[in-house]
């Protein structure tokens, strides 16, 4: 066949640790990888991720390292998760009725697993780094992608010397000078395949939905998010908190929480309605931080100041959260997209980064299972038919999971913010740890288990938890029968069988 030696040209758009993972699966499968980003190096510390701020952290999973395992780039993956925090369950803090402050540990996993809280700009730095390495890999910053012939199989993009502004509230860079303000130089760049994964607001899926019959869901829920930070303690610049767990003010209608980084702080988050932001805005300094203590007590001013409170309030961006579901994530065999470009969610289940690097290894695995990556001069197809049936594939299998970690996150929210104080809640928690320990033969697990600690098909783990959901419902059912029925013929025995002979009577007669 014509292609069999050929390399294929892989333009990946987008360098965040989505687009860079890709990159990496494809450069070590031979492929000649250019990889394209709007923004400066992101390795630079002064590069801001697009509608996010600097110090963002987030929850790493299996889904996650399962992927970079699977990169087979040695010592990646160590030096990730050295620089990771495990985080062995949820830390609950509330109110007690007597006035004083309580802490109350939920584990994520009756097996001791864990999730582990990364920095978003370390981890991206890491697989950068390892990117640059390899031969066949180019790095192109500051390059928008301005348009795409996906039938011609040609992407432009301009070149920009100046680092891009991102939003009034959240600058990337400086504002063009007088000089700069000349159209940018345009290139063009020939490509086999585009892996699009510049994120939730994404050139290569607007592009894409020229060509492809692309069906589009956006939706912003009534919910903003702030960034706080919790320093380590003055007196000997340990954590102010216990680094183990997430930790959580639950709320009802909003929550705040607190992840721990490397550097012994904490990264938090204020998560509330519109309307909530809208109430503190106004309020003096005084009520502000009163109306705050009420709501998360033990935050101010024990964890953060008041002073640095209402600061961080006032300076850091108040951004929306946005959830986004299509289908197709690819046209023919030209182009796919991956991560928030193919589904953005709310990250009430930490798995928006874990699910956008499974996506690039389930991919692959794709790519690999249609012989795409072979050199046989046996097979019947080119490498573009089995690219095109790879994709077809993966769409088919990738949406219904992709759809169901959406609608899973924004479940979430609840038990986060609300469930996790619920008897209801911690009642249905124990009877499935239970069964996972000592009937692991049933094969139960919780969802958040499913979700975080094993690679189970989100689709699949949907419907594995809605069917142990109605098993312990039947069996509470049945339980309650049971003692009903208990009870009935203890009060039978105790006035003898006289009224059940006559019901039978009645009944026969």
């Amino acid at each position: 066949m014509p292609d069999v030696n050929r390399k294929q040209r892989v333009l990946v758009v987008g360098a965040g640790p989505v687009g860079a993972l890709a990159a990496l699966y494809a450069a070590g499968r031979g492929d000649d990888v250019a990889v394209y980003d709007l923004r400066d190096d992101l390795r630079d510390p002064s590069t801001t991720p697009l509608n996010f701020t600097k110090s963002i952290n987030l929850a790493l999973s299996e889904r996650g390292i399962n992927s970079m395992r699977h990169a087979k780039r040695e010592g990646l993956l160590d030096a990730i998760l050295k620089e990771s925090i495990p985080m062995h369950g949820r830390m609950i803090h509330g109110r007690a009725q007597d006035g004083g402050n309580y802490q109350e540990p939920q584990l994520y996993d009756a097996k001791g697993r864990f999730i582990r809280a990364v920095d978003r700009a370390m981890l991206n730095k890491r697989l950068l780094d390892y990117l640059e390495q390899m031969p066949n890999v180019t790095l192109h910053f500051n390059h928008k992608l301005t348009g795409a012939d996906f039938k011609k199989n040609v992407a432009w993009f301009e070149q920009r010397t100046v680092a891009r502004i991102d939003h009034a509230q959240n600058p990337t860079g400086s504002a063009p000078t007088a000089s700069d303000r000349g159209r940018p130089k345009e290139i063009a760049v020939d490509f086999d395949f585009m892996i699009g994964a510049d994120g939730a607001h994404s050139a290569s899926r607007f592009h894409m939905m020229k060509f492809a019959r692309l069906a589009y869901q956006q939706e912003y829920i009534d919910t903003l998010w702030c960034e706080f930070h919790i320093n380590p303690k003055l007196s000997d610049s340990s954590f102010a908190i216990s680094p183990d767990y997430l930790h959580i003010w639950p709320g009802g209608s909003f929550m705040f929480i607190a992840i721990p980084s490397i550097d012994k702080s904490f990264t938090c988050t204020l998560f509330a309605p519109e309307s909530y932001f809208i109430a503190l805005a106004p309020l003096s300094a005084e009520d502000f931080v009163s109306s705050f203590s009420k709501n998360f007590p033990g935050v101010c001013p024990e964890l953060i100041s008041p002073e640095d409170l209402g600061q961080q309030f006032t300076e850091n961006p108040h951004l929306p959260l946005l959830s986004i579901k299509c289908t197709p994530y690819h046209y023919r065999s030209s182009v796919v997209i991956l991560g928030d470009a193919a589904h953005a969610m709310v990250p009430f289940y930490g798995q928006g980064m874990n699910a956008g690097l499974e996506d690039v290894r389930v991919l692959f695995d794709f790519l690999d299972a249609h012989d795409v990556y072979s050199d046989s001069l046996k097979l019947a197809t080119s490498r573009k038919e089995r690219r095109e049936g790879a994709l077809n594939a993966y769409t088919s299998q990738r949406t219904p999971d992709a759809v169901a970690i959406n609608d899973l996150a924004l479940r979430n929210y609840h038990e986060m913010s609300a469930g996790v104080k619920s008897p209801l809640y911690r009642m249905r928690k124990w009877l499935e740890e239970s069964a996972s320990l000592y009937l692991p033969s049933l094969g139960w697990s919780t969802q958040y288990s499913r979700v975080s600690f094993e690679n189970q098909r989100y689709s699949e783990v949907e419907k594995a938890v809605a069917r142990q959901g109605k098993m312990i419902v039947t069996a509470i059912g049945l339980g309650f029968v049971g003692l009903t029925g208990l009870t009935a013929f203890g009060l039978l025995r105790k006035s003898g069988l006289r009224p059940l002979r006559a019901l039978l009577d009645h009944l026969q007669n």
